[in-house]
């Protein structure tokens, strides 16, 4: 490991634990003495999504993330609750083991999860996903609730 100071090649871990980074090493470099950090993570295999075009396309936790979002947009709902649902919606997704995974399959995960934090959350996004055209289809899905 480089040192970040003066680039030398020798280092010592002093300290390392576990953080949601990944495992945090806390270095002293040999050569110029000074601390720094480093984090390692494990390599994720790579994730396909198939959309209902059959079109692919590489699984991005960013476009997970605005989804989901908007679905909680001002609801009373904290950011913590979310992000661990999010993380446990891909830790899910990548258990399965496989190297692609339907989009119907994500958004039905996806559902399940909203639905047990807040309901009006999980219509907004039951919305979107269903693609909603009038009100009927919404009295449908609250009468589901």
């Amino acid at each position: 490991m480089d040192c970040v100071y003066c680039s030398g090649t020798k280092s010592k871990v002093v300290d390392k634990r576990k953080s949601p980074e990944g495992i945090r090493r806390r270095r002293e470099c040999l050569e110029c003495g000074k601390r720094f950090t480093t984090y390692e993570k494990t390599a994720k295999s790579e994730l396909w999504v198939i959309k209902k075009d059959k079109g692919r396309e590489k699984f991005q936790r960013e476009k997970l993330e605005k989804g989901i979002g908007k679905a909680f947009e001002k609801r009373p709902v904290s950011k913590e609750k979310i992000e661990k649902m999010i993380n446990e919606i891909e830790e899910q997704l990548r258990k399965k083991g496989k190297k692609e995974i339907k989009s119907s399959a994500i958004g039905e995960l996806i559902m399940k999860k909203i639905k047990k934090l807040d309901n009006v959350a999980y219509i907004r996004f039951a919305s979107v996903y269903k693609d909603f055209q009038d009100a009927d289809d919404f009295k449908k899905e609250i009468k589901g609730l």
